[in-house]
């Protein structure tokens, strides 16, 4: 059950479609079908913090079956593609394709696209650079995929070697993601790209702020993940950012895409943490009670809306009722929003991941 004939997808997605059963805690919607290329012998990557690492242990097997937090089934691409032209999917508005770094999936992916046609939705690709050139990204463009993804993930270089290349026997190189990056932006523009950038996994929010700034610069946009330790990963003992943390960076993001702040003009401690914004204090204000600071960040369709808003990828149900929702795949309503006030006010480096946190089953991110 390999790609191009099989896909894998997200819990969520599988939800969605109504090829599993369960619910989305407070009711939530995806609007956004992540698809994952599967091959027998996996991802040929070595990430420190992913599901997918070619090293990846769980109870003394290879890898496992979570990534991201969840379980992603697999199903033939053309139950997806069927499923996406059903009713069950009219909440959904576009679908990304994400390759894995393998041999095949220079082609694949784009037979994947190639299959996913008949859909009349939007196609995004989030792309590994590794294994494909500018001649691969003009192919991919030339099949009506209008927005691509690429995920740098650590704010620095040392920090990309140590968690993403040579320093845990990875091929990634910073140059060459850097690279793609602006090829992408050349054949794409620069407002169909996004970098993104994975909180908690070694940086200080000021690296974090200097990457955005940067990404920013480039005409391109970052979408945030927080980190959550996958059990048999390099990184299953590290803690999650802590929610202080997060949210100040969503903050920063916001507020440097919006044009009402940039790195320059912040203040940081001496552990690297924001002190002072640098913007107005009513256009933060502002800025906080909008609320969208705090969603998801990811692909978004013409009216600015975001599609790809990925329920409770990471963190647990258990964790968002508690009100750490890293990202908001909805509106936060006026409880939400006084919670986040509190939580930028939170310095505390860590968050652990309790037995609690995970409750009965860390796979199941949807269920109530």
């Amino acid at each position: 059950m390999e790609s191009p004939d099989y896909l894998q997808t997200s819990t969520a997605g599988a939800l969605a479609l109504g090829l599993e059963k369960g619910t989305f805690y407070r009711d939530a919607k995806l609007h956004c079908l992540n698809l994952l290329l599967t091959y027998a012998d996996g991802c040929k990557a070595n990430c420190a913090f992913c599901g997918l690492g070619r090293e990846r242990r769980v109870d003394g097997s290879p890898r496992g079956k979570s990534f991201i937090r969840v379980r992603w089934p697999v199903y033939p691409t053309q139950t997806l593609v069927d499923a996406l032209q059903s009713a069950n999917a009219r909440c959904i508005m576009r679908a990304c394709v994400s390759m894995v770094t393998h041999p095949r999936a220079r082609e694949d992916t784009l037979e994947v696209v190639r299959r996913l046609a008949p859909i009349e939705k939007k196609i995004s690709v989030l792309i590994a650079p590794t294994i494909i050139d500018e001649t691969w990204i003009h192919e991919l463009h030339g099949l009506g995929v209008d927005k691509v993804g690429i995920a740098i993930d650590a704010a620095t270089e040392p920090l990309f070697d140590a968690r993403r290349g040579k320093g845990v026997r990875g091929p990634h190189s910073w140059n060459k993601y850097w690279d793609t990056l602006r090829e992408a932006i050349d054949v794409f523009g620069a407002s169909n790209t996004g970098v993104h950038l994975m909180i908690g996994i070694g940086e200080t929010e000021r690296e974090a702020v200097a990457i955005m700034q940067w990404v920013h610069e480039l005409g391109s946009d970052t979408h945030l993940f927080s980190f959550f330790p996958e059990p048999g990963s390099a990184m299953e003992r590290d803690p999650q950012p802590g929610i202080g943390k997060y949210r100040r960076v969503q903050l920063a993001r916001e507020a440097i895409h919006q044009g009402i702040a940039t790195m320059d003009g912040m203040s940081f401690n001496d552990r690297g943490q924001i002190i002072d914004f640098g913007a107005p204090p009513e256009r933060l204000d502002k800025l906080i009670s909008d609320g969208n600071a705090f969603l998801t960040q990811g692909c978004k369709d013409e009216d600015g809306f975001i599609t790809c808003n990925r329920p409770y990828s990471n963190c647990t149900p258990f964790q968002a009722a508690k009100g750490e929702l890293r990202n908001f795949p909805f509106p936060p309503d006026a409880r939400d929003l006084a919670s986040i006030r509190q939580q930028l006010r939170d310095y505390d480096d860590a968050s652990w991941i309790r037995p609690l946190d995970v409750a009965d089953d860390f796979l199941l991110d949807d269920s109530p």
